[in-house]
């Protein structure tokens, strides 16, 4: 990754997409409101992309990709803050087999409209904001993909919305933020002494924002655990450029390892059994969350299937790809029957 730090990507190139002072936000989403109707207008096409409104005032961007037959198929990207961008690589894997796909941007993500309310990050909002997603798009039952916190969002909404659900896939993700933090505490202590002391001496300040801080966590730690393949693939890079800050500060805290957002006390442990529909655990020897923490969801979960990419780490879809889509495809085509 060169000299990049993550805050360096998070920033690149930013000003391009992110508006500045509340007239050029309005003039923004005036431009996605005309551009890309909430309503797909009859005979118009848009390459699949269209907004649905979600929450009365806000427009979330959705694009249908294509395959055979009707889809149901809706992805969750992680975060919380990233976007659908790192995504794409399912566009060289599910249409080709015959799969189709939403893609959807979460609100104050990517393309969708940014409000500033730092009242409306939270779980129970998203959760909810999927179920309106859900029904703009007309998919009574739906299978839903989500990649770490959108795994999260996607096990909240197989507990709160079963009848509207067909299967899940929950991609790199643990049932418990405390167990991922201990776990997280754990990769920390294998690192080099001299990272350990920096990561040490820089948290004890509250100093996240330091470039020496950002360039061990790059270098020592999202080099091995978040993506192995050196250069990052340009849909990583980019999702991390665009990343909303404000909701990933809020949610979650100022780094992968540091979780004092609102969401740092949620576990569903004791309520895994409940999720009773098909369930695809994607785990990956190297990620950030810990193998054996999804292997022991897979025991609690009645009708789930555990598959550890043994080459991956938290984007395993890039690093360890062929594992990855070897045991994606086969459920989903399962599911869609």
């Amino acid at each position: 990754m060169g000299t990049l730090s993550r805050r360096d990507l998070m920033r690149l190139s930013a000003a391009a997409l992110t508006p500045v002072g509340p007239a050029a936000a309005e003039q923004s989403r005036a431009l996605r409101s005309e551009s890309v109707p909430s309503v797909a207008s009859a005979g118009v096409r848009t390459g699949g992309s269209r907004t649905v409104r979600i929450d009365g005032p806000h427009d979330v961007w959705v694009k249908h990709v294509p395959g055979k037959g009707t889809t149901r198929i809706l992805t969750l990207h992680g975060g919380p803050g990233f976007n659908h961008f790192y995504l794409e690589c399912l566009e060289d894997f599910l249409p080709h087999a015959g799969l189709g796909f939403w893609y959807y941007d979460q609100l104050g993500c990517g393309f969708s409209e940014q409000p500033q309310d730092k009242k409306l990050w939270t779980v129970d909002r998203y959760c909810k904001e999927v179920e309106q997603v859900r029904a703009a798009l007309g998919l009574d039952r739906l299978i839903l993909f989500g990649h770490s916190w959108g795994g999260m969002l996607g096990m909240e909404y197989a507990l709160r919305y079963p009848q509207h659900l067909s299967a899940l896939v929950v991609s790199n993700m643990t049932a418990s933020v405390a167990e991922y933090v201990k776990y997280a505490a754990e990769l920390v202590k294998r690192l080099p002494a001299d990272a350990q002391a920096i990561i040490a001496r820089h948290r004890a300040r509250g100093d996240f924002d330091s470039p020496e801080y950002q360039q061990v966590l790059m270098k020592e730690v999202y080099a091995r655990h978040v993506c192995r393949l050196d250069p990052w693939p340009e849909p990583i890079q980019r999702a991390f450029r665009f990343i909303n800050e404000a909701i990933y500060n809020t949610m979650q805290g100022p780094d992968e390892f540091n979780i004092v957002g609102n969401f740092k006390d949620w576990d569903i442990w004791d309520r895994l059994h409940a999720i009773s529909v098909p369930t695809l655990l994607i785990a990956a020897r190297y990620d950030e969350m810990a193998p054996a923490q999804i292997t022991r969801m897979g025991t609690l979960i009645p009708n789930s299937h555990v598959v550890i990419c043994e080459r991956g780490s938290h984007f395993a879809m890039y690093d360890d790809q062929e594992a990855y889509f070897k045991a994606l495809l086969p459920f989903l085509h399962r599911a869609q029957a």
